[in-house]
């Protein structure tokens, strides 16, 4: 599920030509010898789309590429569908689509941009049949399109992939037994089990045992063969075809396969955090590996008798790194949380396969005992928390926030009830990074946990503040709390001052001003809030006041009144959705001090946000400096 953002890749980078895709596919060779050249032209380009964007997933595109080519490219009928449940494998699969011609070849220049492909899949891609990335709903979407095919009478398949660290979801488990009762042969899974997930083996977290007899004693038909051998896993879906049943493939694959020292096999690759799971790959990682694949694809041209590919290139400039002195969340919470971990022997960390991107490497290295790696299994591991909880411990439960504040949400909730105390924290929040689109931007996260009973949400705006909320969170507040953290590193033009200390429902003004105030959190909508203020007032144009109001739904209305002070117009920016988000809160409280003068505007997300680069998303969402300064004086 990680998704680490990096940088695009610079020097020489190279794809190939749609021209060529179609050469390959009209070649009069062996079916699975033209499949294997398929699958490795996808490869190249997958790793060029991934090295232009600056993230992806190579490991998981890669693990899959000949799976889907087989089937794109072999097997599949007009009416046959194929979708993948990881979501992780966009790249592979977009690449797989373009050398079909199903999908225009320009957008192979950009991926994860805002008129480009998302970084996980949306029906808004042609091609692309549902969303996926929210793990685990694969089977049971496979089951709706089955029915109204039915209903329909519409003939064809449906081939459905996943991940093996997908199937600690208990959504997937859920989905098997009604598949059966209905009869639903149309459809066929695929398990791409390539053994790893974001932090490790899928053994060493949740080990599948013998999968093949769980998945029949759902009455399933299994089969099992190598998912990287094209000519093994065509002869595995022959075998099928006049099974009556729904049935399921365990393709036993390799994470990262085609590149040796991408492969999880290799010794170079760290298995115990492997390196190319997420993120683009430095220079000279790509140089070698795309030298590694053309060299393999010239030999089987060779091989086939047919005349040499002719590759294309582009000379790639670096994006700027982030400033040395940009703020940095995760790193800062990970001292803060040591630092807690020290003084309270109570206090315990559980990880939802993320343990890189929020920050609990150090944890689980100093106090082994108490750190629980939990798997892609949100619900089960807040319920763990609660059981934590009843017996005296502290427990910090992590994940993305997009997924800790949605999936457990009931979860969450039960544990409210019985009056114990958890610390939830969730990165990646809000509406950037917008590379990995609408299924990793947690912009509803607010409203989904505010008004859960004694829950206390809050989000710093600078790495001094992440500890000063924490140690609140830990040794203040009377009941659990939710710290909303954003990932991203970034350059905030503001400090808060050396004596602050966060009062509940309390902020502090960072810019003074007198014609309308901005109320916001965080370092992202603060930075543009701030520097936005600074253009209106060089333009003589408005005297904007910006307040930092850390506490997502809670506010100190006697203190709000005060620190709106003259000003007549307040405006709330949310880094979440208009509707739940904090400026709801700040708008109750100036009802209930009664200022009939005083009028509130809310800004934040309105629709479903867009996938694209950071300044882009912050654009189109309209919540940009520019867009900003514009916005404060339409009123």
């Amino acid at each position: 599920m990680g998704d680490l953002v990096g940088q695009a890749v610079e020097g020489t980078l190279y794809y190939l030509p749609y021209s060529e895709f179609q050469r390959i596919r009209g070649l009069n060779v062996p079916r699975e010898q033209r499949a294997a050249i398929f699958a490795d032209m996808c490869r190249l380009n997958a790793l060029y789309m991934i090295a232009r964007a600056g993230s992806g997933h190579i490991g998981s595109s890669f693990s899959s590429l000949d799976i889907i080519s087989w089937l794109l490219l072999e097997e599949m009928q007009e009416e046959d569908i194929f979708f993948s449940s990881k979501g992780h494998d966009a790249p592979g699969y977009y690449s797989t689509l373009i050398g079909m011609g199903k999908i225009e070849f320009d957008l192979i220049h950009k991926l994860r941009k805002i008129d480009g492909l998302p970084g996980h899949p949306d029906i808004g891609t042609p091609g692309i049949v549902t969303n996926t990335g929210s793990l685990g709903m694969g089977i049971s979407k496979a089951k709706g399109m089955v029915f109204a095919n039915r209903l329909a009478n519409r003939p064809g398949s449906v081939f459905v992939m996943t991940g093996d660290g997908e199937l600690q979801e208990g959504q997937f488990w859920e989905s098997l037994v009604s598949a059966v009762n209905y009869g639903l042969h149309e459809i066929t899974a695929i398990i791409d089990h390539n053994k790893l997930q974001s932090d490790t083996f899928v053994k060493n977290v949740s080990d599948l045992g013998d999968l093949e007899a769980k998945l029949r004693a759902f009455g399933w038909r299994v089969e099992r063969c190598d998912g990287n051998d094209i000519s093994a896993f065509a002869a595995t879906l022959a075998s099928l075809k006049d099974e009556t049943r729904p049935r399921i493939i365990i393709a036993d694959t390799i994470k990262g396969k085609g590149v040796s020292f991408m492969e999880h096999t290799s010794l170079d690759s760290d298995v115990a955090m492997y390196r190319f799971h997420s993120g683009a790959p430095d220079a000279s990682s790509y140089r070698l590996a795309a030298q590694e694949i053309m060299a393999r694809l010239q030999q089987r041209m060779s091989d086939a008798s047919v005349a040499a590919l002719d590759f294309e290139t582009i000379e790639r400039e670096a994006t700027p790194a982030p400033p040395a002195t940009a703020q940095r969340l995760i790193p800062a919470y990970t001292r803060a949380l040591l630092e807690q971990a020290e003084k309270r022997p109570n206090l315990v960390a559980l990880d939802a396969d993320l343990i890189l991107d929020t920050g609990l490497i150090p944890f689980r290295d100093r106090f082994p005992e108490r750190f629980f790696e939990c798997g892609i299994a949100e619900q089960d591991t807040v319920s763990m928390a609660g059981g934590m909880a009843l017996k005296g411990l502290l427990p910090v439960v992590h994940s993305f926030a997009c997924f800790l504040s949605t999936r457990p949400n009931e979860q969450i909730y039960n544990n409210a009830t019985e009056r114990t105390k958890i610390i939830y924290v969730g990165s990646l929040a809000g509406v950037v990074p917008g590379g990995p689109g609408h299924s990793h931007q947690a912009v509803r996260d607010i409203s989904v946990l505010a008004a859960i009973p004694g829950m206390t949400l809050v989000e710093p705006s600078c790495e001094a503040e992440v500890g000063l909320l924490l140690d609140w969170c830990i040794n203040e507040a009377p009941g659990s709390c939710y710290l909303r953290l954003v990932s991203l590193p970034w350059d905030i033009p503001y400090q808060l001052p050396e004596a602050y200390r966060p009062r509940f429902g309390q902020g502090i003004t960072l810019v003074d001003g007198t014609d309308v105030a901005v109320v916001t959190y965080g370092p992202v909508l603060l930075s543009a809030a701030v520097l936005a203020a600074g253009i209106l007032q060089r333009n003589n144009s408005l005297s904007v006041k910006v307040i930092n109001l850390p506490w997502l739904n809670h506010v100190d209305s006697s203190w709000l009144q005060t620190a709106i002070g003259s000003c007549k117009r307040v405006y709330c920016l949310d880094n979440h959705y208009v509707i739940g988000g904090q400026g709801s809160t700040v708008a109750q409280a100036v009802i209930q001090f009664g200022c009939n003068d005083t009028q509130v505007f809310c800004f934040g997300i309105e629709d479903i946000p867009p996938c694209g680069t950071n300044s882009e998303v912050l654009g189109v969402t309209q919540l940009g400096t520019d867009h900003l300064a514009s916005r404060l004086l339409e009123r």
